[in-house]
């Protein structure tokens, strides 16, 4: 039994349909924080990317 070829088009539709629901749910969520927290979650964020940036470099520069 071989299933029919799916395009990229089909695939990323399937995939949107499926993770909608939970977007829409985290969304309404983040909607309902107190702007403290949102702050917290942003600084949070930031400082996360950060690290990231500052890992990735090391490892350019051949430090681990």
């Amino acid at each position: 039994m071989s299933k029919t070829p799916v395009s990229r088009r089909g695939r990323a539709v399937h995939n949107v349909r499926r993770v909608w629901p939970l977007v829409l749910m985290a969304w309404e969520r983040w909607q309902q924080l107190p702007a403290d927290q949102k702050e917290r979650y942003k600084r949070q964020a930031r400082e996360y990317a950060q690290k990231g940036r500052d890992a990735a470099t090391r490892r350019r520069k051949g430090k681990p």
